[in-house]
This record gives structure tokens, sequence and C-alpha cells, in this order.
């Protein structure tokens, strides 16, 4: 690859920050789905976030595929963001991530090739090698028992994936002849023209495998500090001493999923992180179901184990008035040296979490349609 067309692949991973932010800001939508509401409602909201983001200057807009989890209605990636894509117009969309072992690699560069075909220039392709779910869904969507196996396969199936995405089996290989449509094979065919852009490759881990694989790659890199906060230093340490310049990128890119919530009053985020706090608690003893009011989350008898999970859980999640976000969010960037910020803010309703980001984007003086 060319120096120009190196520097070109840097320009899409590499963001701007915007107004007083430290780092560039993005947003990570698990498009959850609180109790009362519906599907529907949670996508529209996602389209309005998505809206709000773009206004607001973050800047790119991730969703997550998780299975079999009622509170969480992002069970396919490619197809929320190409409803997204509909209704944007700047903003970077992606995977944050797909869980690359639970589908065939041709599959998914099909899937992003489409993706990018709707929306030149903005797409992202955020990898996992978790199922996103439990060993049971797992194995109901792997056709298999032998889970692990895809786990372990993660390189093999990076490395097919990146081959169908460039087109580029070399001669010999069962796969010379098979082309991810749309995608390379188009520019060559007679009178064939292409888009320049490729969707990024982003690895994502909340442990060290993917961040050393992403550093010996030259890849970026999105640590799950939001569920794994204790493994984030660590990781992004292994991450940067692994790194190795590539014709992606010349130097390390890392961003980190950090939860975060403001509201006017320190006492509504309280309120608010609650009730996610215990959507989690159920989803970890195995019976989970849609995001609480924060009413039912206060009026729930947590046991002393649920108790010190939640005081836990909270103790990572960045909530009170605009100004403590901001501070907190500043502290986590000094900390960790992240690159980007992307935010996620789980609370059962759609609007509480519009206006989160909101507040957010206010506190740090990021632009307003206005004047975007």
């Amino acid at each position: 690859m060319a120096a120009d067309e190196t520097h070109g692949a840097a320009d899409e991973i590499r963001g701007t920050a915007q107004g007083d932010a430290p780092v560039p800001l993005s947003v990570l939508d698990l498009v959850t789905v609180g109790a009362g509401r519906t599907a529907s409602d949670a996508l529209r909201t996602s389209v309005d976030l998505a809206r709000l983001a773009e206004h607001r200057g973050f800047h790119r807009y991730w969703v997550a595929e998780h299975h079999s989890m009622p509170g969480v209605a992002s069970s396919s990636p490619a197809v929320i963001l190409a409803h997204l894509a509909a209704h944007t117009d700047r903003i970077r969309l992606g995977s944050g991530g797909v869980m690359l072992p639970n589908h065939a690699p041709l599959v998914i560069a099909e899937q992003f090739g489409t993706l990018e075909a709707m929306a030149p220039g903005r797409i992202d392709l955020g990898l996992g090698r978790a199922p996103g779910t439990d060993g049971a869904t797992a194995a109901a969507l792997r056709r298999t028992e032998r889970l692990g196996e895809g786990a372990d396969d993660f390189p093999q199936q990076l490395a097919e994936l990146t081959r169908f995405l460039d087109d580029d089996f070399p001669d010999g290989h069962p796969y010379r002849r098979i082309h991810a449509v749309p995608g390379p094979v188009q520019a060559t065919s007679p009178g064939g023209v292409q888009s320049p852009h490729r969707p990024p490759l982003w690895l994502l881990g909340s442990s060290g495998f993917s961040a050393r694989l992403a550093g010996t790659l030259g890849l970026p890199f999105a640590f799950a500090h939001h569920f794994s906060a204790q493994n984030t230093v660590p990781a992004l340490d292994l991450y940067r001493e692994s790194f190795r310049p590539s014709a992606v990128l010349d130097e390390p890119y890392a961003l980190i999923g950090v939860s975060a919530l403001a509201a006017e009053e320190e006492k509504e985020a309280r309120r608010q992180v609650l009730a996610a706090a215990l959507s989690m608690v159920r989803l970890r003893t195995g019976r989970p179901g849609l995001v609480p009011s924060p009413e039912e989350a206060e009026a729930y008898e947590f046991s002393p184990m649920e108790r010190d999970f939640v005081d836990s859980w909270n103790a990572n999640v960045v909530h009170g008035t605009p100004d403590e976000v901001r501070a907190g969010l500043d502290d986590l960037a000094k900390r960790t040296g992240a690159d980007e910020l992307m935010i996620t803010a789980n609370a059962h309703g759609g609007d509480v979490r519009l206006r989160s980001y909101e507040l957010i984007a206010d506190a740090y003086g990021l632009p307003t349609p206005a004047s975007a």
C-alpha cells in the first residue's frame, strides 16, 4: 500500500477531539429495551441518538451484537447499521462488535461490503471473539457444541475475512475464485468501478488476547472498559507494547468503551444507574429481562451479595451531573491514555439516554446543530 493510501486508511480510523473534550467522543449503542417499551421503541431511540450524535460532533456510532437478551435489541448489527445509515449523513457507523466466531467470514464481508456501498467511507467493522451470549445460544448460532474451537480459530477466521474484504486470496487457494460482493472484484470486472474505501477492521477485547493480536497486526483496538475495568490498563499496555506499524496504522490507536450517564441532578443519575445495575444483576444470575424502571429498582430488595455487585458495577459507571461526568471522563482519559472514549448510556428510558448525551456534549462545548 502506498504512503498516501496508508495515510487515508489512518484518517478513517483516527478521530478529532471536538470542543473541550480531551479526545474524540463516540457512542456505543446496545439498543436497550426498557420494561413497558418495545424493540420498535428502542430502535426509534437509536435513530434519534445517531442523529443527535452526528449533529453534536461525536466521531462514530457503534452497535454491539448480543443474543437471547430481552433487554438488548441488537442481535443484528448489520441490519441496524443499514437503518442508521439511511437516517444520517456524516457520522461513522460500525459494529462494536460483530462476534466473528458466530458467522462465516464470507457472510460478514458481504454484509459490510454492502454497508460500505450504502454509506461510502463511513463504515467500521469491529470484531470480537466472544459469543455475545450464553453457551447454549452460541451453540444454536454456530450449529456446534464445540464452542472453544471458534474462539481458538479467531486469528485464522480474521485472516480469511481480511482476504475476502481485499479479494486477494493467493493462486491455488480453494477460495481464490470466490468473491465478496460488493467488493474489489467489481473494479476488476470489464467496465468496473469500485469505491476506494474498505471498512477498517478493529479488534475488540476485554482481556489481553485481542490486545496482543491487534498490536501484532497493526490494527486499531477497542477495549471493553465498561465491563472489564480492572483489565483496561494492562490490556492497553500490552497493545502498545505489541504494536507493529502496518499499512493501516503507523502507531497505536486505542479507544475504550465506558458507561456514563449524566442528569441535571446527581440523585436522578443515581436512580437511573441503579436500574441499569439491577438489569445486570439479573443477567449475571441467569434471569435476563427488560431494563427495569428506576421505581422498580428502588423497590427491589437486594441481597447482600447483589448489593456488593451493584456497588462494584456502579463504581465503574461515570455518573452524576454534567460537570461530574466530564471530570470522570477526563480522569479516565488521562489514566488510560485512550485515544478515544466511546460512551454507552444504559437506562430504562430512551429519553434519559438522549438527554445524557446532550448534557455531556454541552459540558464539553461540542458543536450545536446551528454551528456544526
